[in-house]
């Protein structure tokens, strides 16, 4: 089957521009087979489960439906929870943001429903709701329903357990019969069919059933962590695992590259791989991961099929899978060859609830674990060194050395002198480090002699040109622009070539700074 892309499916470009924006790479396969027939104005009954990408499925060709210069409520989407409905018109919102003139709303119970009217009155043309509070505005007369001309019900299945059945009867009523109707349900009751005939036009039916497997090796915990700390709590839960070979997954290609720059500047030995990057480049990092010349490999769903390394020892969902059984094909990267594997997933806010139904999809508990402390990596730093003591003791060897320390010994405790190596030792792995991070080899960057050819990783494509490079580099890092030599431009990025004495000062000035808005980075060329 050929492969679709989100170009292939005649999406608007205005949304094409926000999906390109998100870094998604490709449509889940509930979005390959309900947008197409969405877009051609068909009825449609959706089988797939929380976890499928479904939201984007019906949300974006709805939104398409939309006649920007009518301020009547025109898409109308039930959903059975509170919760639901403010995830759904969240993401409505996302991808209509080049698309102002487009307003929606989350309805539902327990939120004040003045508040509700008020924007109601304002003008909105997609509204997000539970039935009953969906009903408590039709009956007030605030939500008016004649101009109507696309209606999804999203988890179908469970409102009828919840028993909106007559109320989603009495709601579909009201709604002029020329509508497009969506419904999208995990399973496919009596009562969904009936509703099907009753006020459904011929539906065509598209289907995703997942693979309900998982790999019982493989321990699974999760971190429930705040968006703004996931870097630093990935470090805490790398600098604990210490682990010889690992992935972390990404939702997006812009989550990939933003993360490996962060991982990068902490001083991890990290690359990405993303459908953006060329097969030539794909195997140079695929290769220095298998070689181990880098210890982690930040890669999305996508750019990570056929990876098939099996020294790898943990993997990290840093962003829970918009498909499900993407979850199964990640944590399926540890764990070969009869090892036990170990993956961790990140979990914000409310994909707690996300988490619920991934654990119920996959059919295995996955358990809640704390983060690491400051403490717990400075205990975990202390065991490591004193295993490394023992392996020095039962090698042997030590006798010039146990000599030295014997002649100390007469004037001084021997506990003493070992804590003191201990401390020059610790203190002196500190200021190699320190020394490291702050002075660059910087070798043959293929530059004129006495300059150094510096990479940046912005170019035209993001809106800059060599004057904007220029000033940046005299005003951050003070040198004069006459000493600055050729800047070469790229369309994602840029080469410039800055004198020898001068080039840890203009990188440390440059890095982590921002050209136009857009934080950039800068390493010698050589190191690409």
């Amino acid at each position: 089957m050929e492969k679709v892309g989100f170009k292939d499916l005649n999406i608007h470009e205005d949304i094409l521009k926000v999906i390109e924006e998100l870094g998604f790479e490709a449509p889940t396969p509930i979005q390959a087979q309900a947008l197409p027939k969405l877009y051609e104005g068909k009825d449609l009954i959706g089988q797939a489960q929380t976890g499928t990408g479904k939201t984007a499925a019906f949300g974006i060709p709805m939104i398409e439906k939309v006649d920007k210069k009518n301020k009547a409520v025109q898409v109308l989407i039930l959903a059975p929870t509170r919760e639901l409905s403010i995830q759904v018109a969240d993401e409505i919102r996302n991808f209509s943001k080049y698309q102002r003139q487009i307003k929606s709303l989350a309805i539902y119970g327990g939120q004040p429903i003045e508040r509700q009217i008020k924007i109601l009155k304002q003008g909105v043309q997609i509204v997000v709701g539970t039935p009953g509070r969906i009903l408590d505005h039709i009956s007030r007369g605030t939500l008016k329903l004649d101009n109507v001309i696309g209606v999804v019900l999203d988890e179908a299945d469970q409102m009828l357990d919840m028993g909106f059945l007559e109320d989603i009867e009495e709601i579909l009523d009201k709604i002029p019969s020329s509508r497009q109707t969506a419904m999208f349900s995990a399973t496919i009751p009596k009562e969904i069919e009936k509703i099907a005939r009753k006020y459904m036009k011929n539906p065509e039916k598209v289907k995703v059933v997942h693979k309900e497997l998982t790999v019982p090796q493989i321990e699974q915990y999760y971190f429930e962590v705040r968006p703004y700390e996931k870097v630093d709590a990935l470090s805490r839960v790398l600098d604990m695992e210490d682990s010889q070979l690992g992935i972390i997954f990404c939702r997006t290609k812009k989550g990939v590259d933003e993360l490996v720059e962060s991982l990068q500047s902490r001083g991890y030995s990290a690359d990405g791989l993303h459908g953006d990057l060329k097969q030539s480049q794909r195997d140079r990092v695929m290769k220095k991961f298998r070689d181990g010349t880098i210890d982690l490999l930040i890669a999305t769903d996508v750019a990570a099929r056929g990876i098939d390394v099996d020294d790898v020892d943990l993997v990290i969902n840093y962003d829970i899978p918009e498909d499900f059984e993407y979850y199964v094909h990640r944590i399926g990267r540890t764990g070969r060859a009869g090892r036990v594997g170990l993956a961790y997933t990140f979990v914000t806010g409310r994909q707690i609830k996300t988490l619920k139904a991934l654990e119920h999809y996959i059919k295995t508990k996955i358990r809640r674990k704390k983060l690491p402390t400051v403490n717990d990596i400075a205990e975990k730093q202390r065991e490591v060194i004193a295993e490394n003591i023992i392996n020095t003791i039962e090698k042997g060897g030590l006798a010039e050395y146990t000599n030295f320390i014997e002649k100390l010994a007469e004037d001084y405790n021997s506990i003493d002198i070992a804590g003191a190596l201990l401390k020059l030792m610790i203190n002196k792995n500190e200021a190699e480090a320190l020394e490291a991070a702050e002075k660059h080899d910087f070798g043959d960057t293929g530059s004129e002699p006495g300059m150094v050819r510096m990479f940046l990783n912005i170019g035209k494509k993001h809106g800059v040109n060599a004057g904007d490079i220029l000033g940046a580099i005299t005003g951050e890092s003070g040198i004069d622009g006459n000493l600055v030599g050729v800047i070469d431009m790229f369309d994602k990025f840029t080469f410039v070539e800055v004198p020898e004495k001068y080039a840890s000062k203009v990188l440390k000035a440059m890095n982590k700074n921002r050209i136009k808005g857009r934080k950039i980075s800068m390493e010698p060329a050589n190191r690409r």
